[in-house]
């Protein structure tokens, strides 16, 4: 057998997340649908991580095991499976790997990212999260960087996800604005980037909702500090929309 990984990306308004559920429409379900139609036996794939409802992904890896003679030319199958693929899952490129390669376990960083824009803007409202309120991001960003280092997530975490550890080693946490020249980028918007070497459920979208609380001013950089040493999720801010958050880089 021979494993291949897959580069891809995806809308991620359509889907109750990447992995399969029983009761829901998921990403990782549909590709294997397409895949097993494809290569006329059972095919099991395996994503590079597990994005909620709703989430989406501008660069997803994931792998899957196949007679090399059944995937005889990886260029023909990904345009067939791109053909009978929904329009919000597109395939970039497929390509043979080392078996000791695995989608998930291989890799060393995640990078999300997550929009926010201030001024009310008609283009924007599908992938970027409207903030009526003012923010300080400079104030915003002081907190990112407490993020930085291997530390105890708990109070990030989603309750009652079924994880081994809660200890992430996050690289970089901080927002940038993004200027446009063109109508669909009029507005205060700006980028939050995280990168990690693995991410708890829930994890981002709830990093910047309590982020947020600091930058409107709703609690201070020390409540920040206290929260994220000894806090509960329940201490933390809520979770924001996931639609505007973006898995985009994973490194292997």
């Amino acid at each position: 057998m021979q494993r291949y990984f897959i580069h891809l990306s995806y809308d991620g308004a359509n889907y109750h997340g990447w992995q399969i559920q029983p009761n829901g429409n998921t990403v990782e379900e549909t590709i294997e649908r397409a895949l097993t139609t494809l290569l006329r036996h059972p095919i099991d794939i395996t994503g590079a991580g597990r994005t909620d409802t709703g989430v989406n992904a501008s660069m997803m890896v994931a792998h899957f095991d196949a007679d090399e003679h059944t995937v005889a030319d990886c260029k023909q199958l990904a345009y067939r499976l791109n053909r009978m693929l929904p329009r919000d899952i597109a395939i970039h490129g497929i390509s043979p790997v080392g078996s000791d390669m695995h989608a998930r376990f291989s890799a060393i960083s995640r990078t999300y990212h997550y929009y926010i824009h201030t001024t009310k803007n008609p283009f924007l409202g599908r992938y970027s999260w409207e903030v009526h309120y003012p923010l300080d991001f400079q104030l915003m960003n002081e907190a990112a960087q407490m993020l930085v280092g291997e530390r105890d997530f708990k109070c990030f975490c989603k309750a009652g996800a079924d994880v081994k550890t809660t200890i992430c080693n996050v690289t970089d946490a901080h927002f940038e604005r993004i200027d446009g020249n063109f109508a669909e980028d009029r507005g205060d918007r700006h980028l939050f980037v995280i990168t990690a070497n693995r991410f708890l459920r829930n994890m981002v979208r709830a990093v910047v909702g309590t982020l947020v609380d600091v930058g409107r001013g709703r609690i201070t950089l020390d409540d920040f500090q206290r929260i994220l040493e000894t806090g509960s999720r329940s201490d933390a801010g809520e979770s924001v929309p996931g639609y505007a958050l973006f898995l985009s880089d994973i490194k292997y």
